[in-house]
């Protein structure tokens, strides 16, 4: 049986995202495999990776809530915001204590405004902007709406800070060192990062990447249902299980779960597929085993 499920990865840091999908196509044998949430090459830590049917679910990851530690050197400014970047200025950064750093990390947290790197992979004009900026191509950059929802020091050693940070889908941690240097007045870039948690993903469950093998990389792939696990389930009657299998709708009840998106689970518990509420019904979105 072609494999299907979720593969948590530990990334190491030197490559991109996509060499990791790439190697892990040449030990599975398989094409269709797609990552939730790219990582930068400087970055490690938890990608999540799609194989085989369950990259159909990868919509339902890339929105998770994300976790990270990260390094920041203060008192130089790179190009791209992070240690792979040339330095383009350095400022004095003695004046800078932990009191300072608290009052201006508390600027961060809630929802913010960021604007991306100009070295990065969201696309302007049909291409990513990191290769515009190599092309000496200024564009503008607009700014996005994102959230903090946790941010705090955990390390001061000059000029290093360490910080953890529980941040929304789409984040630019190396905007968030650049903006807090600019902050401070003394320039700030990212020299690591380690990404701790993708929504209920976490490191404590991600195999490295070099210890996987044809041989045991099955055991460590987990059903396609465990893609939306933080889905309510919508447990249904095989009648009405069939009926969005064949595309009609199903009303919806008082007791249903009062959320857009479910799981449908058949009177055996097994996992049908994916339901979008409507005004009165629900409609598969996704489906995955018929009945």
């Amino acid at each position: 049986m072609t494999l299907a499920g979720v593969l948590v990865v530990d990334k190491p840091p030197g490559i991109t995202s996509h060499d990791v999908v790439n190697r892990v196509r040449r030990l599975a044998g398989l094409r269709r495999i797609g990552h939730a949430g790219t990582l930068d090459p400087l970055a490690t830590g938890v990608l999540l990776l799609c194989l085989g049917r369950a990259t159909r679910l990868v919509e339902y990851l890339v929105g998770q809530t994300k976790a990270y530690t990260a390094v920041l050197r203060l008192g130089q400014t790179t190009e791209t915001y992070d240690a792979e970047g040339d330095v383009v200025a350095e400022r004095p950064f003695v004046h800078i204590t932990p009191a300072l750093l608290e009052e201006a990390l508390a600027r961060f947290r809630g929802p913010i405004q960021q604007r991306p790197p100009a070295y990065a992979a969201i696309k302007q004009a049909g291409q990513p902007l990191y290769r515009l900026a190599r092309q000496g191509v200024q564009v503008e950059r607009p700014l996005r709406s994102v959230t903090i929802h946790a941010l705090q020091m955990t390390d001061w050693t000059p000029p290093f800070v360490q910080l953890m940070l529980s941040c929304s889908s789409g984040t630019y941690v190396r905007s968030l060192a650049h903006d807090l240097g600019e902050v401070l007045g003394c320039g700030a870039h990212l020299t690591a990062l380690r990404r701790t948690a993708v929504g209920s993903f976490t490191l404590a469950e991600a195999v490295p990447l070099a210890a996987l093998t044809p041989q045991n990389l099955p055991e460590y792939v987990r059903p396609p249902e465990t893609a939306v696990a933080h889905l309510p389930v919508l447990a249904l009657s095989a009648v009405d299980a069939r009926a969005l299998q064949m595309g009609q709708p199903v009303l919806r009840q008082p007791i249903h779960p009062p959320h857009p998106l479910v799981r449908i689970h058949a009177p055996d518990g097994a996992f049908v597929g994916i339901a979008a509420a409507r005004e009165d019904h629900w409609q598969a979105e996704k489906i995955f085993k018929q009945l």
